[in-house]
């Protein structure tokens, strides 16, 4: 089955969120990966260990992807990720840089979804 980019990245995103991390790099993950998170050195080991410890400490993570969009070799995908079933989530965009059907570029925004908001549309 020949996925597009945007399955590759919501594929990637889905299988990070259910614990498989090392399976999600070794499908989607290309050399020389990039990643431009302030609070991550910033190159693809770091990055997965990180989310492994996540997985570990999260085992319910959920992650529902809200918005898929592709341009040319970039995706972009709006998800809300909840850590636990009691958690309210945040709304995290992550924009995917592709080359030769492989991620090669991450970047990835989050915001906490509050227990009260003036904002009648929700976050969603």
């Amino acid at each position: 089955m020949n996925l597009s980019l945007k399955e590759k990245a919501v594929s990637f995103l889905q299988t990070v969120a259910s614990g498989k991390v090392r399976e999600a790099y070794r499908t989607y993950i290309g050399p020389d990966f990039r990643h431009h998170n302030p609070y991550f050195r910033g190159d693809a080991e770091s990055l997965m260990l990180a989310m492994e410890e996540n997985a570990a400490m999260n085992p319910d993570k959920k992650l529902e992807v809200k918005l898929a969009i592709q341009e040319r070799d970039t995706v972009a995908v709006h998800s809300h990720v909840k850590q636990n079933p009691e958690d309210l989530g945040g709304a995290v965009v992550h924009i995917f840089r592709f080359q030769n059907n492989q991620i090669v570029e991450l970047w990835d925004i989050g915001q906490p979804i509050p227990d009260d908001s003036p904002n009648e549309n929700g976050m969603f």
